[in-house]
């Protein structure tokens, strides 16, 4: 039997406040939602890091124009379905009124909401029984009508009453659920799971924001392939993201223990915990499938271009899904940069020109999509670890050594030549500019003002009439 003891000793002193003031004006309030699961959880699991969680929601029988009337700083921020904001400070806290819902044309929101006097029968619109748990801090009691409690021990995901009416109701749900399987670690119910492919229709009317959204949190799970899996088992995955399903059973060669959907898998889960890396991760090899050939002889499959065949693909699967024009740019150039074939004949030229292809900024990033990389073939990756070991020490000591990587670092600037040779605003100058720098990066100690000058001289005399 769970006791209490944990919610008791972590909640906050100003949602205790905010139950409080409800109750001493005669109203109900309860704790809801998943801070309520997740801090059950870690007491399933004696641990006490609770400490930082701060999007504690609450239930209540007092309509949002009491609660309005009763706390000095509220924001209406869903008061036609119940749901107000107290602040606190600088923290804001969820007070949805108890409700039942009926009808969801939009496979969303609810087509009327009436306000109930039941906690009960607010928790049973919810998803699964593990997030339709309430604790009331005044009586210090948990409420826990559809066993979820139970379920929390067995690790198990179970929707609450009929699963099919509550992923049509909202079509989120079923991607919540491949999302939960992988974040709290936990198996779907038999006919939990065997209720989400008859659903999709409805999850075919989710936005592509609340889609990646849900992606995102995914991705901070311990192991995020578990979430891919669940989406590519029952049917997601082929409606997000279908150029995704081609790697399934797309074999490699004998430099990799997986297909290309395993080693994505493998990849995802070595990768560090930035989403936006771990998605890079999810994507990297997506052009795999469209570029693979089978030798002749060897008979070894070979995958020419295919990172940027990838990045060719990953684009329109990024905008599709709605990424912002920065995470969007920065997760391409992964996939397009993120075969890393360093080796000890490297000159110094050559590194520096791959630091100006792939910048220095997102150098930090490759090498650590190249360890997952590495990590995610399933076989000894010592060999490509070590490579990549050295790489950042040769970039390090190219660096340190003063290398010019951009026209910035040239020693002479535009402005200088307009000055100097007078020339004026124009391709011409982009085009000698950028000269420039491919031969300094070429030779370091040509970086020099008055030899960069008599270069520039040189290449306006050679240029073409305009």
């Amino acid at each position: 039997m769970i006791e209490p003891r944990t919610l008791r000793k972590t909640l906050p002193k100003d949602v205790r406040t905010l139950c409080r003031t409800l109750r001493d004006k005669g109203y109900r309030a309860w704790v809801v939602g998943g801070c309520v699961r997740d801090t059950l959880l870690d007491d399933l699991a004696g641990s006490d890091s609770v400490g930082a969680r701060n999007d504690w929601d609450l239930a209540t029988d007092a309509r949002p124009e009491q609660v309005q009337a009763l706390f000095r700083r509220v924001i209406p921020t869903g008061v036609e379905h119940g749901t107000v904001t107290v602040m606190m400070g600088t923290m804001g806290y969820e007070v949805t009124t108890l409700r039942a819902e009926a009808g969801y044309a939009d496979g969303r929101r609810p087509d009327t909401v009436n306000f109930v006097d039941d906690i009960v029968a607010d928790l049973a619109r919810r998803d699964f029984t593990i997030n339709a748990i309430a604790y009331d801090p005044e009586l210090d009691e948990l409420l826990d009508p559809f066993d979820g409690i139970s379920d929390l021990k067995g690790r198990c995901l179970r929707a609450v009453g009929v699963a099919s009416e509550r992923f049509t109701e909202d079509g989120l749900r079923v991607l919540r659920a491949a999302r939960f399987v992988a974040t709290l670690d936990v198996e779907l119910e038999p006919a939990t799971a065997a209720a989400i492919q008859p659903s999709l229709a409805s999850y075919r009317k989710v936005s592509a924001e609340r889609i990646r959204d849900e992606w995102m949190k995914a991705m901070k799970a311990r192991v995020p392939s578990r979430a891919f899996c669940t989406m590519l088992e029952h049917g997601l995955l082929e409606i997000t993201a279908p150029e995704l399903i081609e790697s399934v059973g797309c074999e490699q060669n004998r430099y990799h223990a997986y297909d290309v959907w395993g080693h994505a898998m493998a990849c995802l889960d070595a990768s560090c915990e930035s989403p936006q890396l771990r998605i890079a991760a999810l994507l990297h090899d997506v052009g795999k499938p469209r570029s693979r050939e089978k030798h002749e002889v060897t008979g070894e499959y070979t995958f020419y271009n295919h990172e940027s065949i990838g990045a060719k693909m990953a684009e329109p699967i990024l905008r599709r899904l709605k990424f912002s024009n920065d995470d969007r740019q920065r997760i391409v150039s992964l996939v397009r940069h993120h075969l890393l074939c360093y080796d000890e004949t490297w000159s110094d030229a050559a590194v520096r020109r791959w630091l100006r292809r792939v910048s220095p900024e997102l150098a930090e990033d490759l090498y650590l999509l190249g360890t997952a990389d590495a990590l995610g073939k399933g076989l000894d990756a010592t060999s490509s670890l070590d490579k990549i070991v050295a790489l950042k020490a040769h970039v390090r000591r190219v660096v340190e050594a003063g290398a010019a990587l951009s026209v910035r670092d040239l020693a002479i600037s535009g402005t200088d030549l307009m000055s100097e040779l007078g020339l004026r605003p124009g391709p011409i100058l982009g085009t000698i500019l950028r000269t420039l720098l491919d031969e300094v990066t070429e030779e370091p100690a040509h970086n020099q003002r008055e030899h960069l000058l008599k270069r520039a001289v040189e290449l306006a005399d050679a240029a073409p009439d305009p």
